[in-house]
């Protein structure tokens, strides 16, 4: 079973329901992941999701990363990627699988720049920072390529259009 808690800074607004947009975004990465099973599990595995401002995101950003500007999404993953198939034996019943931070005023701005809404570029980056708590990277050309299927997948999954379309040269 899967827990979203779920906080949001007020300069995210009360017109979209942010609670129930995390769930569905977190659920949907879970599902076209390999540890889709963990979904039937009797274990609690909670996904922290805050909605920040860009300041905050920017503190953190420079702390754990070092790097002093607000970014789209940050994931602290709280269990190691080799760990997460064991899940499932864990015998305390729970586990915080780790935290999500988005910041306001950069998803705004991208979704600006992609000509989106702004709700569905945010479950597109909670889809993105919940494959990062499942062990995906982006480092490499292949493993982006894996990743940006997956967040294709669901996103789709979701009614939401593709993030990364193929432009013609």
């Amino acid at each position: 079973m899967i827990d979203v808690a779920v906080q949001a800074e007020a300069v995210w607004g009360a017109a979209e329901d942010w609670e129930a947009l995390a769930g569905r975004a977190v659920a949907a990465a879970f599902r076209l992941s390999p540890h889709a099973a963990l979904l039937d599990e009797a274990i609690g595995i909670e996904v922290s999701v805050r909605y920040a401002d860009d300041e905050e995101v920017r503190g953190l950003n420079a702390a754990y990363r070092g790097k002093d500007k607000p970014t789209n999404v940050l994931s602290f993953p709280m269990v190691q990627s080799d760990l997460l198939d064991g899940l499932a034996n864990t015998d305390d019943g729970e586990v915080l699988l780790g935290d999500i931070i988005l910041a306001h005023g950069v998803c705004a701005r991208e979704a600006e720049e992609k000509g989106v809404d702004p709700a569905a570029h945010a479950t597109h980056l909670v889809v993105h920072g919940t494959l990062h708590l499942l062990g995906f990277d982006h480092v490499d050309e292949a493993e982006a390529e894996v990743m940006e299927e997956i967040e294709r997948r669901a996103l789709a999954e979701l009614g939401i259009d593709d993030p990364y379309p193929v432009e013609d040269l």
